[in-house]
């Protein structure tokens, strides 16, 4: 996959993904001894230099800072960290790459133990998805873990507490949930899937004393996440 900017490209680094090339103008030249020494990167790592112009066609960003890699994507079929406080983000069928990629980094923000993924979703690498993470994409376990069906019968065998956001749930209340616990975000044009409505064992929504009739799925994410930490106890 491409990942364009310092930021995110030392996040990747970091989090140990090998890169096969790296991409650069001569502002970011300094970069190479500097990289592949800090990061022990192996010599067989390709350094490109282009100019400014091309690296505008190559970049998806408006003002590309002038260095890009392409980098092995992080394995997404690995099995589920477990721990009795452990939490869980579960992403129904969410389609926008931007909307998945906040939700990550919210993930992470809270100390989730692992996003896992539907087999409809958008691409968690897709470059959209991967900026909007701002790397948290790097730090957190992602998992495609197949159909919601597939998904929920999962959680139940490991002992997870299922909790879909549903505008026909309860206002969400620290004390009745139990760890470990999963959080479901549905697709945005048709919320959470009929098979988890039917399988969770609770449904929250939140209060909006507004005009506004919904949240969107990133938002309704970051305040449920947040509910849902503070009665973790570990």
């Amino acid at each position: 996959m491409l990942i364009e900017g310092v930021r995110l490209c030392e996040e990747a680094l970091q989090s140990g993904l090998m890169p096969r090339m790296f991409i650069y103008t001569t502002n970011c030249q300094a970069l190479a001894p500097e990289w592949s020494e800090r990061f022990a990167l192996p010599e067989s790592t390709e350094w490109i230099l282009v100019s400014g112009d091309l690296m505008e066609k190559i970049s998806s960003t408006v003002n590309p800072q002038g260095i890009a890699a392409v980098v092995e994507a992080p394995d997404v079929s690995g099995p589920i960290p477990t721990s009795g406080q452990a939490l869980y983000l579960v992403a129904d069928g969410i389609s926008d790459p931007g909307n998945l990629g906040t939700m990550i980094r919210t993930a992470d923000a809270f100390a989730f133990a692992a996003v896992l993924l539907s087999s409809d979703c958008v691409d968690p690498f897709n470059e959209k998805a991967i900026r909007a993470s701002m790397g948290s994409c790097f730090h957190v376990p992602i998992i495609r873990a197949g159909t919601m069906g597939e998904i929920c019968l999962l959680i139940k065998r490991l002992g997870v507490q299922l909790i879909a956001s549903h505008l026909s749930g309860d206002t969400p209340e620290s004390s009745l949930f139990r760890y470990p616990a999963a959080l479901v975000i549905g697709n945005e044009a048709r919320g959470v899937s009929e098979d988890c409505v039917r399988e969770c064992d609770m449904m929250v929504k939140i209060p909006m004393p507004g005009a506004a009739e919904s949240l969107n799925a990133a938002s309704a994410c970051a305040i449920l996440s947040f509910v849902l930490a503070q009665g973790r106890t570990g």
